[in-house]
């Protein structure tokens, strides 16, 4: 049942950003006692959820949402690090650290001239909300969840919902959240979200299946 949205004072959010999936994988075989996955098409796929623009995401009302004092986590890929810092801005943040989750590579990776095997967590701050305690380190490797011996897309590991409830005090508040959790409240388009929150009336990215879908909760 939808709520009147309360003030949080840490918010997670990890924004559907307009990326494409890789290429399609038919399986893999077995090289110098390597495995390598083996490509159906030399073309990435689009992804098969929609999209939102830097300028739907900036619009969210995360700032009227969050506490006085709050704490912000954001995950952002590594082509999207530069639109991610712009976001902390509009939200009403102020950029503090980088978290890296270092993942071992899964077949020949995405990427160019250096393939990609990190996601980044930008920790952002509002007004004086003091942590429960120092981490020593920024840099994470941890397995990713796997589903039928491929990795779970965009799904992150329970370490960093723990990390996050270990360090940041106070009420708590996922965005565009896949699954509810113990202790939070979630908003997206795959659970039932406790609380509305409109978004910027758009079009998703053509890179959606469904090009006409509107992102709506």
């Amino acid at each position: 049942m939808l709520s009147t949205p309360e003030k949080y004072n840490v918010i997670l959010a990890d924004p559907p950003w307009k990326i494409q999936a890789g290429r399609k994988l038919t399986g893999y075989k077995t090289i110098a006692n390597k495995q390598v996955f083996i490509p159906k098409e030399n073309i990435a796929s689009m992804v098969s959820f929609p999209t939102l623009s830097l300028e739907q995401i900036k619009s969210l009302p995360v700032s009227a949402l969050s506490a006085d004092n709050a704490h912000l986590y954001l995950w952002a890929t590594n082509k999207h690090l530069p639109l991610a810092y712009e976001v902390v801005s509009s939200w009403g943040f102020k950029y503090s650290t980088t978290l890296v989750w270092a993942k071992n590579r899964f077949g020949g990776g995405l990427g160019g001239t250096y393939r990609i095997n990190t996601e980044f967590l930008l920790f952002a701050t509002k007004g004086k909300l003091k942590a429960n305690k120092t981490n020593p380190a920024t840099w994470y490797n941890v397995k990713r969840t796997y589903i039928n011996g491929y990795p779970k897309h965009s799904k992150k590991p329970d370490f960093f919902y723990e990390l996050i409830e270990s360090t940041s005090p106070g009420n708590k508040l996922e965005l565009f959240a896949r699954n509810k959790r113990t202790g939070w409240d979630a908003w997206g388009n795959e659970i039932d979200s406790d609380i509305f929150i409109p978004v910027k009336d758009e079009k998703v990215s053509d890179q959606s299946e469904n090009r006409n879908a509107v992102f709506c909760f």
